[in-house]
């Protein structure tokens, strides 16, 4: 996947496009990505042992094709494509053309 943890995303489709925020966790085998403050839900918690029921909102992940990371030089979304740099494979920013 070119999107990695920690990496500063755009949604570019659904309820939250336009949105900005931080990859924090990601699931490759199912092409999915969990960003920060977006697609937020709610989760029905059952009441046991005395504690009372509640809602709680989180996260749900969202799939990485509805995502474009934000190049860090030109702060806009690109696309990612990848070149050998001294013996290591790094990322490289469509849009600007410089490592990221």
């Amino acid at each position: 996947m070119k999107i990695k943890k920690g990496d500063q995303v755009e949604i570019m489709t659904g309820k939250d496009a336009g949105k900005r925020g931080t990859a924090s966790r990601i699931f490759p085998d199912v092409h999915k990505v969990v960003v920060q403050g977006v697609n937020i839900v709610k989760r029905h918690i059952r009441a046991r042992d005395g504690a009372k029921g509640q809602r709680v909102e989180r996260e749900a992940p969202i799939h990485v094709s509805n995502v474009m990371l934000v190049c860090p030089h030109t702060n806009k979304p690109t696309r990612i494509g990848y070149k050998v740099e001294g013996g290591e494979k790094v990322r490289v920013s469509k849009q600007s053309g410089k490592v990221i």
